[in-house]
């Protein structure tokens, strides 16, 4: 409990009694969820102020003891009384705000050793026990001092994590833009490529096409018709196309029939 030592030997003085003692932590577990104390009594006093510490005067009723607390963000008010009846601290908690109230009964005798009031290391017990008390039947029911916003993270664009997919249409870049490049068809890394786009918008395949293998070639267009071989138009432009026959003497690129046959190892073909 860091933080209610230094506040058990300010109020040594005044603690006489177990039930003094277990206030005391009472009044510690206010203050670590948020709250300060503005004084003792029902009704305000003169030049009052938040303090962590308890009040001059705090204990001068061991019957009853009297207190109010504020929260650090000025939005509730607390007013808070402990009972004791015979062994027990009945603690009587009211938000002046909302009117609501929340009650806890604690067995003096179960957190506080009286046998060793003059030593902070041996008085408390079941610390944790009446931190879990004081939570759920004061702090929760009550709300909690609500805690400064926290700095929102920086909005990243949504565009920047999306995978790529070679099916979704590329957006459309204005004029001024450069639109992104693709690789070389020169490239060692591009073989394959076209393989992979089922759109055709890449270079690179492993099917070797002589008129579209990134290497210079003769001028020839096939949709305009070969003299003796096909009519002007029997190949659709932009059509892959693989000759059936030489194109030209000097002719440069890798065989258009370099495809073997079904079969052709097989000697009796």
């Amino acid at each position: 409990m860091a933080g209610l030592e230094v506040l058990y030997a300010s109020a040594r003085a005044a603690i006489s009694r177990p039930q003094d003692a277990l206030f005391c932590g009472v009044h510690w577990e206010l203050v670590r969820h948020g709250y300060r104390c503005l004084g003792a009594g029902d009704q305000p006093g003169p030049d009052e102020r938040k303090s962590e510490l308890l009040p001059a005067g705090w204990e001068a009723n061991k019957e009853v003891y009297t207190l109010r607390y504020k929260s650090m963000d000025d939005a509730r008010e607390l007013l808070l009384k402990a009972i004791m009846v015979e062994d027990s601290m009945i603690l009587n908690v009211m938000d002046r705000s909302s009117q609501k109230v929340a009650d806890v009964t604690l067995a003096v005798a179960d957190y506080i050793d009286p046998e060793h009031l003059d030593d902070f290391h041996k008085v408390y017990k079941n610390t944790e026990e009446l931190r879990t008390r004081i939570a759920s039947g004061i702090i929760a029911p009550l709300g909690a001092p609500a805690e400064k916003a926290k700095k929102e993270p920086e909005k990243k664009d949504p565009d920047s994590h999306r995978d790529y997919d070679p099916l979704r249409i590329p957006p459309h870049h204005p004029a001024g833009m450069r639109a992104p490049t693709r690789p070389s068809p020169l490239s060692p890394f591009a073989v394959g490529g076209e393989d992979l786009d089922p759109l055709g918008r890449r270079s690179g395949g492993m099917i070797v096409d002589p008129l579209r293998s990134g290497f210079p070639q003769p001028g020839i267009d096939p949709s305009s018709g070969i003299p003796g071989r096909l009519p002007p138009g029997a190949v659709p432009p932009g059509a892959r196309f693989d000759p059936f026959g030489p194109l030209g003497a000097g002719r440069s690129g890798p065989d258009p029939d370099h495809l073997p046959p079904p079969g052709y190892d097989d000697m009796f073909m």
